[in-house]
């Protein structure tokens, strides 16, 4: 048995779009309670290279085997960056996955537009942001008010570029995978989460949640990357 085979999995939490690693705040806790190490990258949201290469700083840093966490625009980029051997494991969290050569602005276009996609200000000079409204109504629809204000007000701009970056090599398809689909998401087409994981096979729950379940509900988004956890120790023995 290697060195890697023996060593805990490392949990690598990648943030989605208009966010940063504290979106992870609430879930990392359970991941704490359970021994299990944890990193959550901070991606600059201004490309897909440049958010890729900021999640393989991450990813080598370490040295054992490690589960790749993605949420919403983060599927797209641990599908890029999870090609490293090392990722053992991925756990997609309303999260999108572009087959090689796809954009997610193509998996977007797939079905009908969500609510909030009519809440999406430019700035005019090539990023994006969501209004407050779109985030009370559309995001964080099942958190406080006054949490969903805060977000917006937090938000880091996401470059409009992202939505034609190409996806190179999927790494999903070569690994085993979970997937978390919101089942009251309203910016990620829920029609998409679901037909996403069907075709990367999947072991797949759903949350009666909106697009944020990884802060309205932090404990069963846990159970599943300790699940995704549990199952990469077992492989490897």
């Amino acid at each position: 048995m290697s060195d890697h085979s023996q060593a805990a999995p490392t949990v690598i939490l990648v943030h989605g779009a208009w966010a940063d690693g504290s979106s992870w705040s609430r879930v990392i806790p359970f991941l704490l309670a359970k021994k299990v190490p944890v990193i959550a990258v901070q991606n600059p949201t201004t490309s897909l290279a440049d958010d890729v290469a900021a999640t393989r700083r991450a990813i080598d840093a370490i040295d054992g085997p490690i589960v790749l966490v993605g949420h919403s625009w983060g599927g797209a980029v641990i599908t890029e960056a999870g090609n490293d051997p090392k990722v053992k494991s991925m756990v997609f969290v309303a999260a999108f996955a572009p087959k090689a050569g796809e954009t997610v602005g193509e998996q977007v276009g797939r079905h009908d537009a969500p609510p909030a996609l009519s809440h999406i200000d430019n700035d005019g000079s090539g990023f994006l942001k969501l209004n407050v409204e779109g985030w009370i109504s559309d995001v964080a629809q099942d958190l406080p008010e006054i949490e969903a204000r805060t977000l917006a007000v937090v938000q880091p701009p996401l470059a409009a570029s992202t939505f034609s970056d190409k996806i190179t090599k999927a790494a999903w398809e070569t690994r085993p995978t979970h997937y978390i689909v919101s089942t009251e998401d309203r910016i990620v087409s829920v029609a998409l989460e679901r037909e996403l994981a069907a075709a990367m096979k999947a072991r797949t729950v759903e949350l009666k949640a909106g697009h944020l379940s990884l802060l309205s509900k932090p404990e069963e988004v846990a159970d599943v990357i300790l699940e995704a956890v549990a199952a990469t120790v077992e492989n490897d023995n």
